[in-house]
């Protein structure tokens, strides 16, 4: 950005002028001659302060909705946005961005250092076609009773709270790799409407893989949550990736590991189950960046 410094605009004042000389016999007033101007002082001009250097990062992903990018800015001090969203920059400048299930078609990204704007650039972003089901039925109303809302409110909080932490993981800079291996039963961004009213659409990638198969972690990570019990996902396991991504793995029939615990990508995890509401045994992974729901295909190779 360009900041010039402006000199202040001068006052000059002149001299008033004298009246031409009576006649003799007419008494001439006292005459004050007028002040001589002060000479304008002088101003010293600065140089236009130079603008920012634009600076040639790099980035690389998946630019569509349920995607993500990782990028470079090289060494420094930054400050970065996309969209709405702060990123985090490690000290090498390396970040990790994503784009939410329902992502607008473009997203401006910025990248500041100091007060000096030295990367903006309009991120495209592809539109999905998702599996959306039409149903000539209506929208039943979800009602839940107090008893239950007494035990979901907590489990809600602690999910919520687990997905704020910040454990410095750098498992986000890794190629993801798939946790388990089967049948996929359910794909991330499905939805049915019900007489133009829409539902709500699915959040991860169901595998069925086989009731009791180890799965493992599709990246390094650290334990945010291991709970046993919650209402809707059973045996839920949370791991943080780090600069706000993290994996959730729902319905287990057992985990390995607690929370805490730090955890390398191949390692084991859990075993595959039904616990919670779920009608058979399958693993619901999803992913998620601050509060962006991302779909897990978009992360990992062809399945093996």
């Amino acid at each position: 950005m360009r900041r010039e410094r402006v000199a202040p605009l001068l006052l000059i004042l002149t001299a008033a002028c004298v009246a031409p000389a009576q006649s003799a016999s007419v008494a001439e007033p006292d005459v004050v001659a007028a002040p001589a101007p002060s000479p304008a002082p002088s101003v010293v001009q600065e140089p236009p302060a130079e603008p920012a250097k634009p600076v040639d990062f790099t980035f690389t992903g998946e630019l569509e909705q349920g995607g993500w990018m990782r990028g470079d800015l090289g060494p420094g001090q930054w400050t970065a946005r996309l969209g709405e969203e702060e990123i985090e920059v490690d000290p090498d400048g390396l970040f990790f961005a994503a784009f939410d299930r329902d992502s607008p078609s473009t997203l401006v990204f910025e990248a500041t250092s100091g007060n000096l704007v030295y990367a903006k650039e309009v991120i495209k972003v592809a539109p999905r076609d998702w599996d959306i089901e039409y149903v000539d039925v209506a929208l039943r109303p979800r009602s839940s009773s107090e008893s239950f809302m007494k035990k979901r409110r907590p489990e809600l909080d602690a999910i919520w709270d687990a997905r704020l932490k910040k454990t410095g993981s750098e498992g986000w800079k890794q190629s993801f790799i798939w946790p388990a291996t089967g049948r996929i039963s359910g794909r991330f961004g499905s939805q049915r409407v019900y007489r133009g009213e829409p539902g709500s659409y699915h959040s991860g990638l169901d595998i069925a893989g086989g009731s009791g198969t180890t799965y493992v972690a599709p990246a390094d990570g650290v334990v945010v949550l291991a709970e046993r019990d919650f209402s809707l996902e059973g045996q839920l396991l949370i791991i943080d990736h780090g600069q706000g991504l993290n994996s959730a793995f729902l319905h287990s029939s057992e985990l390995f590991v607690r929370e805490g615990d730090r955890v390398q990508q191949g390692q084991p995890l859990g075993r595959i189950g039904s616990s919670g509401r779920a009608t058979g045994p399958h693993l619901h992974w999803s992913l998620k960046w601050k509060n962006f729901r991302l779909d897990p295909l978009l992360f990992l190779p062809p399945q093996p």
